[in-house]
């Protein structure tokens, strides 16, 4: 069973379509590096100094965010926008996961956004 609980199933949106992340993150004046992580891996909760953009290319992430109250679940195509500060902490999903993050200079992102695939 899942550690998150019946809601969640990481396995559910794993084939949903999307066009290329990383191509979509260089347009925008990106530079993402992917990396990947094994079913259930755990992130404890830190934070950065940068501001930081993560998309979902493969699998599942859950992210939490203690000083909102609440998580994010990325799936393909997904993306979680994190600016400078923001604490936050990640379990990935049952499948394993494969991210493209990116770094930008601190301020540059205004708020935290959570964007679900084809609406960025």
């Amino acid at each position: 069973m899942s550690p998150f609980g019946r809601q969640w199933r990481p396995g559910s949106a794993i084939s949903r379509p999307v066009t290329d992340p990383g191509t979509r993150l260089r347009a925008e004046g990106l530079e993402p590096q992917a990396w990947t992580n094994g079913p259930y891996d755990r992130y404890a909760a830190h934070h950065h100094e940068y501001d930081k953009v993560v998309v979902c290319a493969a699998g599942s992430i859950r992210f939490g965010l203690p000083g909102a109250g609440r998580f994010v679940d990325l799936a393909p195509g997904d993306r979680l926008d994190l600016p400078a500060g923001t604490r936050h902490d990640a379990v990935v999903g049952e499948l394993g996961v494969t991210c493209l993050e990116a770094h930008l200079p601190a301020g540059r992102l205004r708020t935290l956004a959570d964007l679900p695939s084809g609406t960025w």
